[in-house]
């Protein structure tokens, strides 16, 4: 058998140990458009801040391919899929044969048209290795003024990142409050006046009406001047090639549980595939790490002949910026139990006797026990909910589930 990955970073090392877990001998074939070793993505803000350098932002060890028995294609993009002759073209013409496919393409920055944007002489994006190598070099000699486009998870943490080694850091966002995906209005106010007080500046609400130049005219009339432009928009997820070869795709690469395309033999996961999210009845993009890793070992042991499937996805993130940590999960259409202290914030959101989503800011210590509560989909008449809200503890649940939390002891 030869398996033929297309990407190299969090679903596809997930396939790989999938893969591994149900067949030692048969072929493995990486093949990705970056040139380096697998690498952790949301390390990039802490390498530009120097807390971590490139060997401590590998994703696994320099022997994980080796180890793996894997044959590695980095630098190569790949143009076309052929499902009916089972083949790849790469850039350059070469043609990769396989038996199983693995598309983990990910996803690319976007950005929308802006009067001017061509005019702006020193503009990056800030999601691979490269972009972040990228800015720092355009970071010397220091005092740079630098503008984010964008006041997302990507935008913020590139502030972070360059946080200390510029002259001032402005963002901008046309959402009124800055993490709109994550967070309601008061968990975004705690955030926010926790950046700012970091030097941040931000214009909430509006966005560039045109660049001229080193110079941003927003839709308020009032303007920025920087040196660097770094885009932060949003992102879009890499689906060409799937759709181009036939295979269906709505928001994202649609697959069923197991992580199996509409083609014969052809798998995808990560950032690039739709999953069905349990707290909000729909099909989504859930672009979160440890869900990738998820995917990426699910399709693995699939085309190896396995048996596994994912129904219990949601959105869950867990990050931090200067020092304050967050963890959202879900979504938050039901009721509301809400605390806060100082910036300590707790909302849990709960509907139909099942826990729906949760923000927690501060205080993030056993929020494992709320991701499980939603993941298990608990019937909270099950638990001692009312304990729960205030401290999440095993102590909370049935006899017969903490046995199972504990593996069997109690």
């Amino acid at each position: 058998m030869h398996y033929v990955i297309i990407g190299n970073s969090t679903a596809a090392v997930g396939c790989i140990e999938g893969i591994r877990q149900a067949d030692r001998a048969g072929r493995i074939t990486v093949i990705a458009a970056e040139p380096w070793h697998t690498y952790s993505r949301p390390l990039i803000s802490y390498l530009l801040q120097g807390k971590v350098n490139e060997e401590q932002m590998k994703y696994r060890p320099d022997d994980f391919y080796r180890a793996n028995g894997c044959e590695t294609l980095l630098g190569h993009g790949v143009e076309a899929i052929d499902p009916a002759a089972k083949k790849l073209r790469l850039r350059g013409g070469r043609v990769v044969a396989y038996d199983r496919l693995l598309a983990a393409t990910g996803s690319r920055p976007w950005t929308p048209p802006l009067e001017g944007l061509d005019s702006v002489p020193h503009k990056f994006t800030f999601m691979s290795l490269d972009d972040a190598h990228a800015l720092a070099a355009a970071l010397e000699p220091g005092g740079k003024r630098v503008f984010i486009l964008g006041a997302g998870l990507i935008g913020l943490k590139c502030a972070e990142g360059l946080s200390g080694r510029v002259q001032s850091l402005t963002v901008a966002d046309l959402a009124p409050r800055i993490l709109p995906s994550i967070l309601d209005e008061e968990g975004s106010a705690i955030v926010r006046e926790h950046i700012e007080a970091r030097g941040v500046v931000f214009h909430l609400g509006q966005s560039v009406a045109r660049f001229d130049g080193n110079k941003a005219v927003l839709t308020s009339g009032a303007t920025v001047e920087f040196d660097l432009l770094v885009l932060a928009v949003g992102v879009r997820p890499n689906t060409d090639l799937v759709r181009e070869a036939g295979g269906r795709v709505e928001r994202g690469i649609v697959t069923d549980a197991r992580g199996q395309t509409t083609l014969p033999d052809v798998y995808s996961a990560g950032d690039c595939v739709e999953s069905w999210d349990i707290t909000a009845g729909e099909s989504r993009v859930l672009a979160v790490l440890p869900g990738a890793y998820r995917q990426g070992e699910c399709a693995g042991l699939n085309m190896a002949g396995g048996d596994k499937e994912i129904k219990d996805a949601f959105p869950l993130n867990a990050i931090g910026f200067f020092g304050l940590h967050l963890v959202t999960a879900g979504s938050y259409a039901g009721e509301d139990y809400m605390r806060r202290s100082g910036q300590n914030y707790k909302r849990l959101v709960y509907a139909d006797d099942r826990l729906k989503g949760f923000i927690l800011i501060g205080a993030v210590e056993r929020s494992g026990i709320y991701a499980a509560l939603i993941r298990r989909q608990t019937p909270l008449s099950s638990i001692d909910f009312e304990l729960i809200k205030e401290k999440p503890q095993l102590m909370a649940f049935s006899r017969q589930e903490r046995a199972r939390q504990l593996g069997g002891r109690v």
